[in-house]
C-alpha cells in the first residue's frame, strides 16, 4: 500500500479544529503557513506559559486516517483536522517512525519527524470520552500515546491531498519517539 496524505487543514486562529484545506504550504524552519502554532519558537499555549524561548518542534502535526477507523468502530466520529492536525496521512505506520525520520510530502516538502502529541484535556470537550480513546496504558504500565506526532520543516513545499509520503529513517540506532 502506498503511503499518502488523505487531508490537509491549518487555521490562522486557536481553535481546536482545523478546517481542511486544497492545499498548505510548508516553510522551513517555520511550519504551516499562516497557522497558529507556526513559528521558530513554541506556539502552543502550554508551552509558551513554561517558556517562551523554547524551540518549537511542533510545527506540523500528522495523524494516521487509520486512528479515525479505530476511533469509529468505538463509537467515536472523527474526521481529518478534527484533532487539529495539519496533515492527515494513511498507509504509514506514524508513531512506529524513530526521531529524525524524515517525511517527504509531495514534490518538495520535507518534515523531520521530532516526538508524539501529547493529546490535552479539550479532546474530551471535543467528544466526552475521546481522551481515553488516544491515550491508555500498555500491559506493562507504559502510558501509550496515539493522537499523532508532531514536526519540524525542514524543506519547504506545497501539501495537498493525495500526495505520495516517503519516509527515510535516520542510521541506526533508532530512538523511539516521546513526547514533545
Amino acid at each position: 500500500m502506498n503511503s499518502t496524505v488523505v487531508a490537509v487543514s491549518s487555521n490562522g486562529v486557536y481553535s481546536f479544529t482545523k478546517p481542511n484545506r486544497d492545499s498548505v504550504s510548508l516553510l522551513a524552519g517555520l511550519g504551516v503557513e499562516g497557522d497558529v502554532h507556526a513559528g521558530v519558537t513554541v506556539k502552543h499555549r502550554s508551552r509558551v506559559a513554561q517558556d517562551p524561548t523554547q524551540p518549537n518542534l511542533r510545527q506540523v502535526h500528522l495523524i494516521q486516517q487509520e486512528l479515525f477507523t479505530e476511533l469509529g468502530q468505538a463509537g467515536f466520529e472523527v474526521s481529518p483536522g478534527d484533532l487539529g492536525e495539519n496533515i492527515t496521512t494513511a498507509g504509514i505506520d506514524l508513531l512506529g517512525l524513530p526521531v529524525g525520520a524524515l517525511l517527504h510530502l509531495g514534490d518538495e516538502a520535507v518534515v523531520e519527524v521530532t516526538g508524539l502529541r501529547n493529546p490535552c484535556l479539550q479532546i474530551d470537550v471535543f467528544q466526552g470520552g475521546l481522551l481515553k480513546q488516544v491515550v491508555g496504558r500498555a500491559d506493562d504500565g507504559t502510558v501509550v500515546r496515539k493522537a499523532g506526532i508532531m514536526g519540524v520543516v525542514r524543506t519547504g513545499g506545497i501539501v495537498r491531498p493525495n500526495d505520495v509520503i516517503k519516509a527515510v529513517l535516520p542510521a541506526g540506532p533508532h530512538r523511539r519517539l516521546e513526547r514533545v
